[in-house]
């Protein structure tokens, strides 16, 4: 041994009278403490006065992959442009929402993730990052037949047939919007509910009928609504939820 100290799996085998390849795995998984941190990188090197522990409740299981539900706040950058900072940077543990039986919180988790729903930069809402290639491929190669709701705050006068229009007949990018649900919620609000929405397509809906769009919020990503998020705020999708 030197100085150095030797790798923490080595240390984790000969703790819990494992294999390397098991210690590994339980380092990975965020159940070994060195001197009351967690420790994931199973290189870290230890000395024999550090105190190495593995946590109770111990799997020595390949942590499963992960999906991030964000309240992006509006300027984070969510994949459209580059203006504004990466809506990753909110988050953190400090911002983590704990729900009942979500994992807890490891740096591995912000590795490796697939931005599933790009949103406009001054937009707020329902942003999805997942390590999940199912999550991936659903809101993603199937992004057209997934459900999203947002309410839009406009200003103006709309014009005659209007809403009507918003609903369907209208084009975006010189191609047809396909239908969808459109209404007041209130005196300058709407509420859209549609499929294959894609980054600006609302506010120039609503200039197309005389409004101008003032803010946009999205609350729903298919069957999971942002509900309990404050903005900035995050959580990890269950395993027994579904978009």
């Amino acid at each position: 041994m030197t100085d150095e100290g030797i790798r923490l799996a080595k240390r984790v085998a000969e703790l819990a009278s494992c294999s390397r390849a098991e210690a590994e795995r339980y380092i990975a998984g965020g159940w070994v403490s060195v001197d009351g941190v967690v420790a994931e990188d199973p290189a870290t090197r230890v000395t024999p006065a550090q105190q190495v522990v593995l946590l109770p409740g111990a799997k020595a299981e390949e942590p499963a992959p992960v999906t991030i539900l964000l309240h992006k706040p509006s300027g984070a950058n969510a994949g459209v442009g580059m203006r504004g900072a990466s809506a990753l940077e909110c988050v953190t543990p400090e911002s983590l929402v704990a729900t009942h039986g979500a994992p807890r919180f490891l740096k591995r988790h912000l590795a490796r993730l697939t931005l599933c729903t790009p949103l406009e930069t001054d937009a707020s809402g329902l942003v999805v990052y997942t390590q999940d290639f199912r999550v991936a491929r659903k809101l993603v190669d199937d992004a057209s037949r997934v459900e999203y709701e947002y309410v839009a705050e406009v200003e103006g006068g709309i014009r005659d047939g209007g809403l009507a229009l918003l609903n369907h007949g209208l084009t975006f990018n010189r191609k047809p919007i396909a239908p969808m649900k459109v209404s007041w919620q209130s005196e300058g609000r709407l509420r859209f509910a549609a499929k294959g929405v894609v980054p600006g397509q609302i506010e120039h809906m609503c200039a197309e009928v005389g409004l101008t769009l003032t803010e946009l919020k999205r609350l729903r990503v298919g069957r999971m609504p942002m509900a309990g998020l404050a903005e900035g705020q995050w959580r990890y999708l269950a395993e027994y939820e579904r978009f």
